[in-house]
């Protein structure tokens, strides 16, 4: 065995890939991004090159690349080649491949997904050699984007969520001399404009695979298109890159405005809302300053999404409705994402009209609980409760129309009963409806604006937050719902 915890011998690339040591080649890959991060804080660039193509040329760092491609959501979708990373042996090889000299990334495989607004969202599909080959930069990436990052920043980064977001809000505007302005604002086609030689020059990684992503092009329909603006939507290395492309605005308001002016930013990837003390503020120094922030890198906002609201008329961001009431400020679940949870419950339960009732508990159940946990740090309760009886409607629909001829009271014992003191329990016996009211409101504590999870220092600090909530996770938006 190495010093990696692989096996060596003629087993052949499955056992190899099979007999490998994960929490030691963590370990290993930890230490150098540790290395990186106390390099940047520094400021000694050229360590952090170094230290870079170290981490990039390492053994541990081109496995633990592999493995992250070939476990995650996405592991099943193909590139242009059609090639997925299935078995041990294919995995093994590929991480063999990896940062190669003569390496060239492929195309990107368009495909289109849905958007809220009946548009749809373009997505760049690398294949899978590419992906593994961008997870290896992140890895040595990342540790740098972390450090350099925006206090406010929660979007696509470690340890941070939706959540974090709203506690900034709420601490941002919770008080009665808090601003009472807000200006939305939105991106237009932030991933689709972003200036290629502005990332190039200020992205700290290799120059040469990056200029190659961003360059590779796309086959939709087996038509070739280059790219000549824009970073793809599915690259791993994307969202890390978009980030540090908006990162620096934070400190830009700071410098003009200073406190009299309550100038607050929270974003969230490419939302992000600005508070201010009038509506003038906003509107004649704020926005003009972001637009000259984003047009340095080739981007500009969406006229028809962003707007100044007051804070009494209130507003939506990621899918949370934020608004005072008599100068008491209260976080909601939007309209719209209620909405979005109902129609969701209710095309399944259409849908599974000849469904057990067992099958249609077990479907329904992660949607219920799902939606639940990402709201339960904010005023929920009541909304729970309504989303519940809306729901309990839909199964009794469903069991009265798989029984026309029987009577309501039977249908009633059938597909009901009692349990813990409640009636009318959507239930067979072996398994139950999920109560969305059951989950426990807490406030949800914000992450300390400076924390870097990849600093030894404060692996204390993500640890005792684990222990908080139970080391889950924090809770992530369903994929459906609209934010």
């Amino acid at each position: 065995m190495n010093a990696l915890g692989v096996i060596e011998g003629p087993q052949g690339a499955a056992a190899y890939w099979s007999s490998i040591d994960w929490t030691r080649i963590r370990r290993h890959v930890s230490r150098l991004q540790a290395r990186i991060v106390k390099a940047v804080r520094a400021g000694k660039w050229h360590r952090v090159r170094c230290l870079q193509r170290l981490l990039a040329g390492s053994f541990a760092a081109k496995l633990l690349a592999v493995k992250r491609v070939s476990s995650n959501r996405g592991k099943r979708t193909a590139g242009v080649d059609g090639v997925v990373l299935e078995t041990p042996a294919q995995k093994w090889r590929q991480s063999q491949q990896l940062n190669a000299k003569d390496y060239k990334p492929k195309p990107l495989r368009r495909i289109y997904i849905p958007k809220k607004n009946g548009k749809r969202r373009p997505l760049g599909i690398p294949v899978q050699a590419d992906r593994a080959e961008q997870a290896l930069e992140l890895l040595a990436l990342d540790p740098v984007a972390e450090t350099l990052a925006d206090r406010c920043s929660y979007g696509f980064r470690k340890e941070r969520s939706t959540q974090d977001a709203m506690a900034g809000c709420f601490l941002a505007l919770c008080r009665r001399q808090s601003a009472e302005w807000i200006l939305e604002g939105d991106i237009r086609g932030c991933f689709d404009y972003l200036r290629h030689d502005w990332l190039v020059d200020h992205i700290p990684t290799d120059k040469g695979k990056l200029r190659a992503w961003l360059k590779a092009g796309y086959l939709e329909q087996e038509v070739f298109h280059p790219t000549a603006a824009g970073t793809p939507q599915g690259g791993i290395v994307s969202p890390t890159a978009a980030n540090m492309a908006l990162d620096g605005l934070e400190g830009r308001l700071q410098m003009r405005f200073k406190g009299r002016h309550k100038v607050n930013l929270v974003r969230f990837a490419d939302d992000f809302v600005i508070t201010g003390a009038s509506r003038a503020l906003l509107e004649s120094e704020v926005k003009p300053l972001v637009v000259q922030f984003l047009a340095e890198r080739g981007l500009e906002l969406s006229e028809e999404k962003t707007r100044i609201v007051h804070i009494e008329q209130g507003f939506d961001f990621l899918g949370f409705n934020i608004r005072k009431y008599n100068g008491k400020l209260l976080i909601k679940p939007a309209k719209s994402s209620i909405a979005a949870v109902k129609e969701k419950v209710r095309g399944i339960v259409k849908a599974g009209v000849s469904l057990p009732q067992d099958a249609l508990i077990r479907r329904l159940n992660p949607i219920i609980r799902g939606w639940g946990n990402y709201y339960r740090h904010v005023v929920s309760k009541r909304i729970f409760v309504d989303i519940d009886h809306a729901i309990w409607r839909m199964t009794w629909n469903w069991a009265k129309r798989r029984h026309p001829q029987k009577g309501l009271k039977w249908v009633k014992d059938r597909y009901y009963a009692r349990r813990d003191g409640r009636d009318w329990v959507f239930t067979d016996g072996s398994v139950t409806l999920f109560r969305m009211a059951t989950i426990p409101i807490r406030r949800h504590v914000k992450v300390r604006g400076d924390a870097n999870p990849y600093d030894p220092q404060d692996a204390s600090y993500f640890a005792e937050r684990h222990a908080r909530r139970g080391n889950q996770p924090p809770a992530t938006p369903p994929p459906w719902l609209p934010l």
